[in-house]
Order: C-alpha cells, then structure tokens, then sequence
C-alpha cells in the first residue's frame, strides 16, 4: 500500500489573485531579504488585501535554511497565531516555512526529528499556501523537508505527509525574472527530480506519467527558458511542479542523496549538485539491473536498444543539456579542489549514507562504491563499479 499526496494548484497568468479569497484574522508571510527587495512580496502581501487580514512577515530564511532559522519562526508564529502560512520563495523557503509550521503546531517536536511515522495533527492553528518563486524545488507540490544542521555540516531529510501544502499557487509572472543561472539550476533539479522519481524502487503508475512529462518539458524549454523566452520560462514553472507531484509520492534516488552531502559540506546550490551527480548514478545503477532506463529513453525518443545502450543515451542527453545551459559536469568544475574532496570524503560518504533518498534507488552503494561515486564525479570519468 502506498499513498499519493497533491495539493490543490491554482497556476496561469492571474493565479497570485487566489490569495484574495483567503479568509481569516491573520496570515504570516515567510519569504527572504531578497524576494522583499525585488518586490515580489510587496505583490504577495497586496494580493492578500482582499481579506483583510493582518500579517506577519518573516524574511529571515537564507538559502540552506537552518534548524536555528525554523525555530526562530516558529516562535514568531507562536507569538502571532496566524491561521494561514503562506510561503514565497525557493525551495529553501518552503521547506523552512513548512518546518515552522509544523513546530508552530507542535511546540513539543524537535525540528531534526519531523518524521512520516508520527501523527502531527496539522491543521488545528493553520492552513498552508506555498508559492514558488524559482523553477525547480517541487517543495510546493511535496511533504518533504530539507533542513541543514549546521552544527554537524549535513543536511536533514525530513518530512510528514500532513506538511503538504493546501494550495500551491504556480504563477509565471513570478519567476520572469529569473538569473540565467538560477533558470539553470533549478531547472535540472527538475529534471532530476523527473528521472529519479521515475526510475526509484516506489515509482508507480501514479507517478509515472507525472515524472515521464515533466522530463519531456525540461529538455525541450530549459535552454530558452535560461536565455529569457517567457514561453519556455512558463512551462519550466509547470514542469517543476509535475516533477514535484511525481518524485514527491515516488520519492528520489541516489543523485539527491550525494546532492544533499555535498551542499551540507561544501554548500553548493542544491539543483546544480543533485544534477552534477545524476549521469554518474544513472551509470552505477544500471550495473545493477532492474533499472527502468530502456523506458525513460524511448519517452525521450532516445536510443534504447537495451538497459545499458539506454543508459548511456540517457547520460549524453543529461550532459548535453547541461553544458548547453553552463552547469559543471564534475566536481572539480563545481569548485572542489581534490585536497578538499579527499579531507572531506568520509563526511561526504557518511552524510550520503544516511539521506533518506539513498535507499530509495535501484542499487545501493557501499561506502566504498560511495567513494568511488565521488572521485568519479571529481575526476570526470565514467563510472564502471
């Protein structure tokens, strides 16, 4: 038995309007300095005049949010009683605006131990409305929680299925005007979230149409959505929340869970570095067998003449689009020095073994495979463990 998770999606051109029909006394916006500065919040918090309510802005949440961050929230929350939440922002926003809604709820919860098993009865303070500002995360269409421990260097994969959000509101107007780069990044942790979330050990019929369209779209728009076509920008937008509602109810694989090591460690932005490491799992795992590679690549009208020549068809295409857009293939182009790589390899190595998607894939490494994984990706070469 398993189980598939959605919010409701308000999205097109117009879809920020949907705050106006909140009702209630009040409502705390959680975003960042940035979003304030570029007035998008000065948008979310007119949209929301409507109601009348009163509102608290939190926007303090920095990139990587830490486990300091959603308890600092959470308090604020506590001391105003908003009942809606209402997040703008990246991922890292809406994870931490999820966490401090959760310990708004249940002050008794220790942030790093938010788990699926426990019933946290959300709901009784608050409802929650998650709006992405960047194109990539899924964190507005997903019960998961990434939170950084920044006293250990790692980040925390937490969740709760209640923690899915009550509206997700995809508006394009939101993200036109993105940084090629940012487009770049979050766009292949889209496509990440898209093949891994096809191809994990939960994939199921549900999700299976979810991940295969949401690929399809990132190939075909994410090279012009980063050089500026709002078209293209648009469909990312919608690609991302596909790809959230797939790898959300399927879960993820291994490429995230090096990904998070390696943001936790050296802190490099969360899409660039799941992506970074997709061509290299995808190598590994279909050493293993019992990959579902031959399927994503005829989706992709890709060779696929057997698991294996799939595979490789599947990794060229990754790598492409990636250089097409300006993203590293490697560690060392990603900004690690090989000294920083071998000092850190056993932090890396144990981080990656304890994510929670690591398991999720098709073959599980050993912590010997693991650093074979990672100077692989340092070094550039082709995986054959």
């Amino acid at each position: 038995m398993w189980y598939f998770s959605s919010p409701q999606i308000v999205h097109g051109e117009g879809a920020l309007s949907h705050l106006g029909t909140l009702t209630g006394e009040r409502a705390c916006v959680v975003t960042d300095a940035t979003l304030k500065r570029l007035g998008l919040l000065d948008q979310v918090l007119a949209a929301l005049e409507p109601g009348g309510m009163q509102v608290l802005v939190i926007d303090s949440v920095e990139p990587d949010p830490s486990l300091k961050t959603v308890r600092a929230g959470a308090q604020q929350m506590l001391d105003f009683a908003p009942q809606w939440i209402v997040a703008l922002g990246g991922g890292s926003v809406i994870d931490a605006a999820k966490g401090m809604w959760i310990l708004y709820e249940r002050p008794d919860i220790d942030a790093a131990a938010i788990n699926p098993i426990e019933t946290l009865g959300l709901r009784g303070k608050a409802r929650f409305v998650a709006i992405p500002t960047t194109s990539g995360t899924g964190s507005e269409a997903t019960w998961a929680i990434v939170l950084t421990d920044t006293d250990e260097r790692r980040k925390l994969g937490l969740g709760s299925r209640e923690a899915i959000p009550d509206f997700a509101i995809i508006d394009p107007a939101l993200v036109a005007g993105l940084p090629a780069r940012l487009r770049a990044d979050t766009g292949l942790d889209a496509l990440t979230h898209a093949v891994e979330g096809f191809t994990s050990t939960y994939a199921s019929d549900f999700t299976d149409g979810l991940c295969l369209h949401a690929a399809k779209l990132v190939f075909a728009n994410l090279p012009a959505a980063v050089a500026g076509d709002a078209a293209a920008s648009e469909h990312m937008h919608n690609a991302a929340t596909l790809a959230g509602l797939g790898f959300g109810n399927s879960m993820a694989a291994l490429a995230h869970g090096m990904g998070h090591s390696l943001g936790g460690v050296f802190h490099v932005p969360h899409g660039r570095a799941v992506a970074l490491f997709l061509p290299y799992t995808i190598e590994f795992c279909v050493r293993g067998g019992g990959t579902r590679y031959m399927e994503l690549a005829r989706a992709l009208d890709l060779p696929a003449g057997d698991e294996e020549q799939a595979a490789a068809g599947l990794v060229k295409a990754i790598r492409d689009l990636e250089r097409a857009v300006g993203q590293p293939l490697t560690l060392e182009e990603a900004g690690v020095s090989r000294e920083q790589l071998e000092a850190e390899l056993g932090l890396l190595v144990d981080n990656a073994m304890n994510d929670t998607q690591t398991i999720m894939a098709t073959r599980i490494a050993s912590d010997e495979e693991l650093r074979e994984l990672f100077r692989a990706a340092w070094e550039g070469r082709t995986v054959e463990i």
